[in-house]
């Protein structure tokens, strides 16, 4: 099979050249085109027609969830809603028959009233980020056409990835005390192997066009976050229970000051978001992930040692 992925030297595309190069021809698109291995060429986004014939296209590129707040609204939308826009406009005309884009479940929900939030809920994003991955499902939606998939993963880890895991992982290895203990969360990780699972079995099986929740099928809460953590490292985990008032103080400060921990990213680190991933999963036809939540994420936080 000919592979188009779009965004390719990011983390996910680098993970998902390396499981699906073996077995099939992949092309990049990126705003830059260097040679990459296991990719035959990488094209700018300027010799979108000079493309070759493939079967599929997996559509990456995208502006990520800035949680410093830095990023202007319209840049989200020129990245996350115009490119989609394009590149599903270039699959309809083109000759391939699948079409897997990655959105995100902040596109379906801010915040999880309830259980859970699956493919039923009504879509309520929140900020500019949330609004322009909507804004792009909308549009495939309304021009969808051959096997469309619109994935909704939750937050994506695994070696070579520097996002808030590491973050964590740079504070709980510095022996500094997770001082967050009060705050009760669950939520749902997706880890890369389980992710590159899903999309060999979109790629390869029948599966019926709509939107997805990917992730893990077991929610973790901060605190066994932080004990996968120094069980990964050897180390007693340190947590104190600080009151949860005097904490979301201090994260207000730090948006003031610019320091590490920030409003968001305290609501990040403790909020309950558990997404529901039995769509996919029955889709595919199994009764769970190949790789455990808590598996995933200690050979994330190896990686990072």
């Amino acid at each position: 099979m000919k592979i188009l992925i779009t965004g390719i030297h990011g983390f996910v595309g680098t993970n998902l050249v390396r499981a699906l190069s073996k077995d099939n021809i992949i092309y990049g698109l990126d705003i830059v085109a260097p040679m990459k291995d296991g990719v035959q060429h990488t094209f700018g986004w300027d010799q979108i027609d000079d493309i070759p014939m493939v079967d599929a296209i997996i559509h990456l590129a995208g502006m990520a969830h800035d949680t410093k707040n830095q990023t202007k609204a319209n840049v989200y939308f020129k990245v996350n809603t115009e490119l989609t826009k394009t590149i599903y406009d270039y699959f309809l005309q083109s000759s391939a028959k699948k079409f897997i884009f990655f959105s995100s479940v902040k596109a379906a929900a801010d915040k999880v009233v309830g259980d859970f939030v699956d493919e039923s809920v009504t879509p309520s994003p929140k900020g500019p980020y949330g609004e322009s991955k909507i804004a792009a499902e909308k549009y495939i939606e309304s021009k969808m056409g051959k096997d469309t998939y619109i994935l909704r993963p939750c937050m994506i880890h695994g070696p070579g990835n520097k996002g808030n895991l590491n973050l964590l992982y740079g504070v709980v290895s510095k022996g500094i005390p997770w001082p967050l203990g009060a705050f009760e969360n669950k939520r749902t990780f997706m880890s890369i192997d389980n992710l590159c699972y899903i999309i060999s079995n979109l790629l390869t099986k029948d599966i019926k066009s709509g939107i997805y929740h990917v992730n893990d099928d077991e929610p973790v809460s901060t605190n066994e976050l932080i004990e996968i953590i120094c069980e990964s490292m050897g180390k007693k985990p340190h947590i104190w229970h600080i009151p949860k008032g005097l904490m979301i103080g201090f994260a207000k400060l730090g948006g003031w000051l610019h320091l590490p921990l920030n409003t968001e990213r305290l609501q990040k680190l403790t909020e309950n978001y558990i997404s529901s991933n039995s769509k996919i999963k029955k889709a595919i036809g199994i009764e769970k992930m190949p790789v455990r939540a808590k598996d995933g994420l200690k050979k994330t936080i190896i990686s990072f040692q």
